[in-house]
Parts: C-alpha cells; sequence; structure tokens
C-alpha cells in the first residue's frame, strides 16, 4: 500500500491499517525508515492529540490487569483507547514473548480498543525504539487516550516520562523494602503513584502502603509544573474495578491545569526537542553498524585487547577515520597531544 493511501486509512480509524503503520515505522530497514519519515510527516499535518499515559510498576503488580480494567472503563464510557506494551527482549536471541494481548484478553476484543504488544530489542529506558512514532500513529487514527506500558520499574524507565503527558507508577501493597527499592529518579517524575491490589486481605497494608508513598512524595520537592496537591498517592483495586474512576478523575484534574496554564504546550515542545537530540545519537550509533566500521572496529579491538592502545585512542581513532571532518576538532587535537606524550 503507498503511503497516501496508508496515511488516509489511520485518519479512517482502521485498526488493520494503523497495525501495518506501526509495522513500517518500526522496521530497520532503509527504504521503510524513509516511507515512515514519509507517513508520520504527512499524518502531522492533522494535529490530533490524545491523552499520553505512562505507566510502569513493579514485576507483579498487575500492570496488564490494571490497563484492562481502566481502558474498560474508558472504553465504555465511549473513548477510544490504544494501548502500546513493551516486552523485554532477550539479550541472548533477541526475541520477546510479546504476550500482552493474551493477558488482556477482554480489552483486545473491545471494538473501541487496539493492543499493539512491541519488543524493546536493545532500546534502554523501558520502551522501544519507536514508541515515539507508534504514539504519533494512533494520536492520527483518532484515539482519546493512548497508554504506554514500559517493560518494569526501574531508574532508566524515567524515559517514559518523555513520552507521556502523565506518568503513573503502579506499586503493590509491601512494606519499606519496596519503597527503598524504587529509585527516587522514578519517584521524581511520577505525576500519581497507584497502590494497587487493595481488596480482601491486601486492602488494610495497601492504605498504610498509600500513607508511606504519600508521606515519601512530601519530602520530595514539588515541581513546578504540578498543581496543589500533586504528585499524590492513591489506592486501587484493578481485580475489583474499585477507584479507577478516581485515578482517571485525577488525570483529568491534572491535564486540564496544565493546559490552561499552557504547560501541556510546554511540555510537549520539550519532548519534541528531547527525540530530536536522541534521534541525532540513534543515527550516529547506526552508522557505527556499517560493514566498514565493524571492520575497523574489530581492528582496533583487537589492539585495545594486546594493550599496544587504550580503549579511549582507540576510540578516538575510529571517530577520526569515520568523521575526518571532524577530526580537527579542539577535542581531537587535545587527544593527539595525548598520543604524543611519553
Amino acid at each position: 500500500m503507498e503511503i497516501t493511501a496508508l496515511a488516509q486509512e489511520v485518519l479512517a480509524g482502521n485498526r488493520r491499517a494503523l497495525a501495518r503503520a506501526i509495522t513500517l515505522v518500526e522496521s530497520t530497514r532503509p527504504d521503510h525508515r524513509a516511507a515512515s519519515a514519509a507517513l508520520i510527516d504527512a499524518l502531522s499535518a492533522q494535529k490530533r492529540e490524545a491523552i499520553r499515559i505512562g505507566l510502569s510498576g513493579t514485576p507483579g503488580v498487575g500492570k496488564s490487569t490494571f490497563i484492562e480494567s481502566f481502558g474498560l472503563m474508558l472504553a465504555e464510557q465511549g473513548m477510544r483507547v490504544a494501548v502500546l506494551a513493551v516486552d523485554p527482549s532477550s539479550a541472548r536471541t533477541g526475541g520477546s514473548i510479546l504476550g500482552d494481548k493474551t493477558r488482556m484478553e477482554q480489552l483486545s476484543r473491545h471494538p473501541s480498543a487496539f493492543i499493539r504488544p512491541s519488543p524493546s530489542q536493545t532500546h534502554l529506558g523501558g520502551v522501544a525504539r519507536r514508541t515515539r512514532e507508534a504514539i504519533a500513529l494512533c494520536e492520527a487514527a483518532g484515539f482519546d487516550v493512548v497508554l504506554i506500558e514500559t517493560v518494569g520499574v526501574g531508574q532508566s524507565e524515567t524515559v517514559v516520562a518523555e513520552l507521556s503527558d502523565v506518568f503513573l507508577l503502579l506499586l503493590a501493597p509491601a512494606g519499606g523494602d519496596e519503597l527503598q527499592g524504587v529509585k527516587r529518579g522514578i519517584m521524581e517524575v511520577a505525576d500519581l503513584i497507584i497502590v494497587n491490589k487493595a481488596d480482601g486481605d491486601l486492602k488494610a497494608t495497601a492504605t498504610r502502603t498509600c500513607a508511606d508513598y504519600a508521606g515519601a512524595l512530601r519530602l520530595l520537592r514539588r515541581r513546578p509544573e504540578d498543581p496543589d496537591g500533586f504528585p499524590k498517592a492513591m489506592t486501587v483495586s484493578a481485580l475489583e474495578q474499585s477507584g479507577l474512576d478516581n485515578v482517571w478523575s485525577e488525570i483529568r484534574t491534572l491535564v486540564d491545569w496544565r493546559r490552561e496554564t499552557g504547560r501541556w504546550a510546554r511540555r510537549r515542545a520539550d519532548q519534541a526537542r528531547h527525540w530530536f537530540h536522541e534521534e541525532i545519537r540513534q543515527m550516529l550509533l547506526a552508522r557505527l553498524q556499517s560493514p566498514d566500521a565493524q571492520r575497523l572496529s574489530a581492528k582496533l579491538s583487537e589492539e585495545v585487547e594486546s594493550g599496544t592502545t587504550t580503549p579511549t585512542l582507540a576510540a578516538v581513532a575510529l571517530i577520526d577515520q569515520l568523521w575526518p571532518e571532524i577530526s580537527h576538532s579542539k577535542g581531537a587535537e587535545s587527544l593527539d597531544l595525548a598520543r604524543d606524550t611519553p
């Protein structure tokens, strides 16, 4: 299907066309990269926006159950919901299970929902390399809410904050050990901390845990992009579907406040700048995967292993030969002096 026709199908809300478009933007083939760039450019003119909600959480916290219950609630209210779930890739084989549709069986069958699992591959930060473009495609397809589920909680998963308008950190009822295990970095970027599994015998524990996190949030410096009372902690039971309406109400309050104060547009602009620099970095890294670069890298690696050169000087030699136009920069000249220093 040519790009113009595919763009029209995506704009019409065709879910099969959306799936094909995401497959296109995730491809690493050079011709597909050019086609996906043209597709994104064609769709961006429509200026459609969804509420982007990033979500991370500790393993076993019930992220999939929460997303399914939350997504079904929104869909029953007449909204179209897209879920972009990132599965961890094997460091050995590169494969991923991609089982999120299986875990979200009811939501995957809902006519107003779309679920797309993607492998993280080697990309750090809990999201896939092309999650940003996938979000843009879902917005162009007319979805009202896009949920981005990360691989699992970790310090590097603050990257999802650069993709979302609201970031939810999902945690389970637990004691202080889990509080210690959650990194300060991800606590600082979370807009809402949600203690799940607040049901049955765990309900009282969840309430105490929520109070612990609320106390921890008070110790963190309040961010200028937050209204009074944010960030905040709250309890839900995704299994019993209780508290989900409160979560949505708080999300709407935060989104409305940021739109009224101009922080919504500023946040989107800052994110666009961040991904511009990230795209440059990724393109430079891709250049290092060319056959010539790989051969030179292998040769220099042998020299480093044998001790005839240092890792720093080998890296400079690699960059100098791949990009000779920058070899006379001040940084390179200082390292040239280092070569001559006994």
